[in-house]
């Protein structure tokens, strides 16, 4: 692990302060594991609840058995970017909350006095949710969530909630199900206040909780640009950038430079599954309601590039009407015999739901809202939810940054792969993407960040195609066994 003179100062990128792991037993024994501790891994999405993480031990001291080491320890560290002006990822006694250990793996004898093992840890939410159930009825989202945030009865957190305002009082019963079951239900039918979109994200970061929309994500109020978190380039360690100038001048630069650099980046997802999303129905999708209440069926189509321009995207701007133009997908005839695209075709997925107006003394339907938007609002949310799980999706290795958490918006300038101008960017795979994922990696006395990101747009507007067959179309014959079929041509 790294040795730090001074706590505010940064020798070099990738430095960190980690002061001690200490590891408490259930008789209140304290033991540092820092010198011993190989490699501590701490994972956060916006698609998980709660942090969860890892640390992989070397053992010349009979650790695990003096220690009595079975899985029920908190793991107290606290592990800081020097100088950052934020808490960095806080699970000490003192100020923070520690880490429960869960479980112990991959033990094996490395030799006569060796021993290795893997010791696994999440938030105290994590286990909270795993001994405890919700029986109740709430009123709105966003009281629901905080009050099994918070309840003694419940997750009992004292930890800060991040919450976006919702625009709907959807009344619900959470029916005997774990605190994190239920709220994720209710993210599921939760709309926001200023802008438009279908569902929330509930998920931990080593600054709290936080409980908001995608839309939030990738802009501010639902209407204007972002702030960036962090600006990252990919290019070599002498280029120029606009925000440094030449980075070989000062050491300050130099680190500022290498903390902007990516170490390698990987597109995990770049040209996007059409044939996966059309099943999915995140192009077209067909929702056929029926109302118990008074009988009636709907239909609604979902068509991504008419209702694309609806709700905020990643490469979102300030600019008025611009947002519409960027599909990820191009709109264009997908078949030669019509001039359809691939939005146009509704039946690529058909969903069937239920919808109950007065079933708590409201006239409303399943979003909280008027009953007749309950087939329109799913379309929406399930292809919303393909956009960003299934678009764009980007692998960037990174020097460890704490101030750095799922949900940020980052800007990623990739050029594209024939030109040699530095200050070029890739039309399609630069520009923003929202932080979904991150690994902390803190080994060989370097702090290092995976970060897995997601863009549900195109950094500049595609350009509309046209029907891409040109060729006649030829009438196929009908051929038995033996033969030309009396049936003819089809």
């Amino acid at each position: 692990m790294a040795y730090i003179k001074h706590p505010d100062e940064i020798a070099f990128a990738g430095d960190y302060n980690l002061a001690h792991i200490d590891l408490h037993n259930h008789k209140g024994e304290v033991i540092d594991l820092k010198n011993i501790v190989i490699e501590l891994n701490i994972y956060e999405s916006i698609y998980k609840n709660a942090i969860t993480g890892s640390i992989v031990v070397t053992d010349a001291n009979n650790f695990i058995g003096k220690m009595e080491i079975q899985g029920l320890e908190r793991l107290a560290f606290k592990l800081e970017t020097p100088g950052a002006a934020d808490t960095g990822i806080d699970a000490s006694m003192d100020t923070g909350e520690p880490f429960h250990v869960y479980k112990i793996s991959n033990r094996k004898q490395l030799n006569q006095n060796l021993t290795l093992y893997t010791l696994h840890f999440a938030s105290r939410e994590f286990m909270r949710n795993i001994r405890t159930k919700v029986s109740q009825s709430y009123s709105s989202s966003l009281i629901a969530v905080i009050h099994m945030l918070q309840n003694e009865n419940y997750l009992n957190s004292r930890k800060n909630l991040v919450y976006e305002e919702t625009g709907n009082t959807d009344k619900f019963v959470v029916p005997n199900v774990s605190p994190f079951t239920a709220i994720n239900m209710v993210a599921q039918r939760t709309l926001p206040a200023n802008s438009n979109g279908v569902g929330y994200y509930f998920y931990e970061t080593s600054k709290g909780f936080h409980f908001r929309s995608w839309g939030s994500m990738v802009s501010d109020s639902g209407q204007l640009e972002r702030k960036r978190k962090q600006i990252f380039f990919s290019m070599p360690a002498k280029v120029t950038d606009k925000s440094g100038g030449d980075f070989d001048k000062t050491i300050t630069n130099k680190t500022e430079h290498e903390y902007k650099s990516v170490e390698s980046y990987t597109f995990v997802n770049n040209f996007h599954d059409i044939a996966s999303n059309t099943a999915l129905g995140t192009y077209g999708h067909r929702v056929i309601t029926h109302n118990i209440y008074d009988k009636s069926i709907r239909e609604d189509d979902y068509n991504y590039h008419l209702q694309f321009g609806d709700t905020k995207h990643a490469d979102h701007e300030n600019i008025s009407g611009k947002d519409k133009e960027k599909h990820a997908v191009v709109d264009a005839p997908v078949d030669y015999d019509n001039e359809k695209n691939i939005s146009d075709y509704a039946e690529s997925r058909v969903s069937l739901q239920s919808s109950t107006r007065f079933l708590h003394d409201d006239d409303v339907g399943s979003y909280g809202i008027d009953a007749t938007e309950d087939s329109r609002k799913t379309g929406e949310r399930i292809s919303q939810r393909n956009q960003v799980m299934h678009g764009t999706i980007l692998q960037l290795v990174i020097k460890g940054q704490t101030y750095i958490e799922a949900g940020d918006l980052i800007e990623f300038n990739v050029r594209p792969i024939d030109t040699k101008d530095p200050e070029e960017k890739d039309p399609r795979f630069a520009g923003n993407y929202v932080v979904t994922k991150i690994r902390h990696k803190v080994a060989n006395s370097e702090y290092k960040m995976i970060l897995e990101c997601a863009k549900d747009s195109s950094y500049q507007p595609l350009e509309k195609g046209s029907a891409q067959w040109k060729t006649k179309r030829k009438e196929g014959q009908l051929i038995t066994l033996y033969g030309l079929s009396d049936y003819g041509t089809f």
